[in-house]
């Protein structure tokens, strides 16, 4: 039997609180927002049934306070919590300590969020359940074993911290000589962002494809995928434009891996919504990157071609419902990420909006946590919004983002606009021939 939810504190702030808000009301249940001094004026507060301050600006004072957060489930009488991405999304602890106060966690188990959360353990799992894995190494224990396991691996290979993400504290190193350099380096970083110093090394792929499968399970051994999204186009290791189908890529061949990920995860007995990611090389070959134990960023590209709703199916399989029919993909879909930095240095760019227009366009969804007036902060991601277009060719999806871009009036901040324009309009990217290094190229002016 399920469990019943009728009130969800959103402990998140921005474009995915608004999406999860509108999630809940189209279901009919209460939301409870959260916000910090410096998000008073969200307009996704006046949305939510209710909404509660957490003082101060920063993450550590508010998004990341689970005693905060916690207080505000107890004192709001909510029954569910969704942590939605990035902040506490994946933090077991947090996730324990919600089932504790007897609530429904809308996420995986807390297992999963610190199984696969280090990367090492997650690899290990994944491969022992028939899903392929690229060269790596256990935890690096010291130097002298760095460099037997480089060895071992050979050059080039990377050096990654085992927890955390978003490609923080990641290392190249393509000869011996820099290895000692390279593990300080990311060991001092993971300390500082992950409070976990730990690394281990891996296979570095030049050039990669980088392929994710949207999955779903249900906890009991079943599981399924909902096609993939090709997140190639990345600046610092975080994506920029996300689309699906994957283009210039056999289908069958993408889609037997996608077949292949719902497998492992069911066998391994993985619950609600989570994203496998993978990196395709040149040659035919494909490794698991990681897994992502939460809703994506880029989740409404999935929505686009499916007609599914994933915030919807997360509440609905953390309270015990049963996997969804398996969709028929229509079309294609692509997303750009709208961020709040120089296009030219990929700074980041701070200040109040003094104008911010949304475009309103056939095709084109918009989802964003700011409105004309706030103020853009040093203190959290500097995404300000997404634009998701639909379209019976990749080539219309394409053309509406351009649009949508122009059409997007924004002052008072620097954004990246000119630099998605010019992705979009790449000759490569318009062919379909895209890989991890295709905004370097562009920047570089090549």
């Amino acid at each position: 039997m399920g469990t019943e939810v009728r009130k969800v504190l959103v402990a998140n702030r921005g474009a995915i609180a608004r999406r999860i808000i509108r999630a809940c009301a189209d279901m009919g249940l209460s939301s409870v927002a959260v916000y910090s001094d410096a998000d008073a004026h969200a307009p996704y507060l006046a949305e939510a049934s209710e909404a509660h301050l957490l003082p101060g600006v920063t993450p550590g004072d508010t998004y990341l306070n689970r005693q905060a957060l916690l207080a505000v489930a107890r004192a709001s009488g909510a029954d569910a919590v969704h942590p939605g991405y990035g902040f506490l999304a994946e933090n077991a602890e947090f996730a324990q300590a919600i089932i504790d106060q007897g609530l429904t966690f809308v996420g995986p188990r807390p297992r999963w969020l610190a199984r696969m959360g280090d990367k090492v353990a997650a690899r290990e799992l994944l491969a022992q359940h028939g899903f392929p894995v690229f060269g790596g190494s256990p935890l690096i224990t010291d130097l002298d074993d760095a460099r037997e396991q480089a060895a071992r691996l050979g050059y080039p290979l990377v050096v990654k911290p085992s927890g955390g993400g978003g490609g923080m504290g990641m290392e190249v190193v393509n000869e011996a000589a820099d290895l000692e350099r390279a593990i300080k380096r990311a060991q001092a970083i993971a300390a500082a962002a992950f409070a976990d110093g730990s690394v281990y090394l891996e296979r570095w792929i030049t050039q990669p494809r980088h392929i994710e499968f949207q999955i779903l399970g249900d906890g009991r051994g079943g599981a399924m995928h909902m096609y993939e999204r090709e997140c190639s186009v990345q600046r610092r290791n975080q994506k920029l434009v996300e689309e699906s189908p994957a283009p210039g890529l056999d289908a069958a061949r993408v889609l037997a891996n996608a077949e292949l990920a719902a497998q492992a995860c069911g066998e391994i007995g993985y619950d609600n919504v989570g994203t496998l990611e993978t990196l395709f090389t040149a040659d035919g070959e494909v490794g698991f990157l990681e897994m992502n134990t939460r809703i994506q960023v880029e989740h409404g590209v999935t929505e686009a071609i499916t007609g599914c709703d994933l915030v919807r199916l997360q509440l609905e399989l953390a309270t015990g419902s049963a996997l969804p029919p398996m969709p028929v993909r229509h079309g294609f879909a692509m997303e750009v990420r709208l961020y709040a930095e120089d296009s030219n240095t990929l700074l980041p760019s701070t200040g109040r909006l003094t104008t911010f227009e949304a475009p309103r366009l056939h095709g084109v969804r918009v989802e964003t946590g700011y409105r004309q007036g706030q103020f853009v902060t040093p203190h959290y991601d500097a995404l300000l919004a997404k634009l998701i277009a639909v379209g019976d060719t990749r080539e219309m999806a394409i053309g509406r983002l351009l649009v949508g871009l122009r059409a997007f009036e924004v002052r008072g901040v620097a954004t990246n606009a000119l630099l998605l324009t010019k992705v979009l309009q790449d000759e490569a990217f318009l062919a379909g021939n895209v890989n991890t290094e295709i905004v370097d190229r562009i920047m570089g002016g090549e």
